[in-house]
């Protein structure tokens, strides 16, 4: 059983769901859920489904919500250490979504996790944490310079470390930590947001990326063919189309975890890419950001109805 251990982003998600065409501007009759989310509890929650040791460890506010993260947190068997802070409020991430189950619009209270300063990775409990884990898993719901810390202590320890882009906006706080980053997640909106380039060709993707100094990553394009790179190889896939969505929230969650659970048993790239869309199409078949229905079985049901990937020269 590998260890994993994971800092960032584990929140309250509520999603409103439209339930015929979209009226911008007006009314729109539709249904409302909430549940626990986050980009790294979300993948926090796959790989503890999938067989992994994951020990989360996230600001989180002494109210309601907070109790609410904690709960799905047992009941995916990750390991919850918490920052809690009574008098604050649990961040949350509020989204509209199309019948179809794309994302309208969203708004992030993030404020938070401004309290994750890098102070606290000198905290015992947290040294401890690092050193009894294999892999490291963040995201940029952090502030830079602790992103940039807990990286370099990830790469002075000898951990694999991976991270979750969250969007175009906060991406860019992984500047100076990409150099000790074994695996970066993204999409390609976030792509450009990191890189400051317009890319006409996706296959390029891995060079710009290794420009920047990163390892190994994932870059995916909704629909589209999503292209990877690790150990001086490159790679996409084209993920096969579904019949219908129940919901895109956490599905790059589900990817970076599928890909991380693959590249930790020293799996291929072209395997880790078929893992990250197997996982990801599972997250998107369910209407919650984390499947609870995933597993290693379900897993392995799914891998078969993905192609296999193309290796690029």
């Amino acid at each position: 059983m590998t260890a994993i251990l994971a800092l960032g982003g584990a929140h309250i998600d509520r999603r409103g769901r439209i339930s015929g065409e979209t009226a911008p501007g007006a009314s729109n009759p539709g249904s409302w859920r909430q549940e626990a989310g986050g980009g790294v509890f979300n993948a926090a929650r796959n790989l503890s489904r999938l067989g992994h040791h994951v020990t989360l460890i996230s600001p989180r506010g002494g109210d309601a919500e907070g109790e609410a993260v904690a709960i799905a947190a047992e009941a995916a068997g990750v390991v919850d250490r918490p920052f809690t802070f009574l008098d604050r409020r649990t961040p949350s991430y509020t989204a509209i979504l199309e019948r179809d189950g794309n994302l309208v619009i969203a708004l992030a209270d993030m404020e938070l996790y401004r309290l994750f300063p890098p102070r606290r990775l000198s905290v015992r409990a947290v040294r401890d944490a690092f050193d009894a884990t294999d892999a490291v898993l963040t995201d940029a719901n952090l502030p830079e310079d602790t992103l940039a810390v807990i990286a370099a202590m990830g790469r002075r320890l000898g951990k694999t470390v991976a991270a979750i882009g969250i969007s175009p906006a906060k991406i860019v706080r992984f500047g100076e930590a990409l150099t000790n980053l074994d695996f970066l997640f993204m999409n390609e909106a976030e792509a450009k947001a990191l890189s400051g380039r317009e890319i006409d060709d996706f296959r390029r993707w891995p060079d710009v990326m290794t420009g920047l100094g990163l390892r190994g990553g994932a870059i995916t394009r909704g629909g589209r063919e999503a292209v990877a790179w690790m150990g001086g190889e490159s790679a996409c896939l084209a993920p096969p189309a579904l019949a219908s969505i129940g919901d895109v929230t956490g599905a790059g969650d589900g990817f970076a975890a599928g890909f991380l659970d693959a590249a930790l048993s020293g799996a291929s790239l072209d395997a880790c890419l078929k893992s990250a869309t197997a996982t990801a199409r599972i997250a998107l078949e369910s209407e919650m950001a984390a499947s609870e229905a995933l597993s290693r079985s379900l897993l392995a049901s799914t891998l078969a109805l993905v192609p296999e990937a193309e290796i690029l020269l």
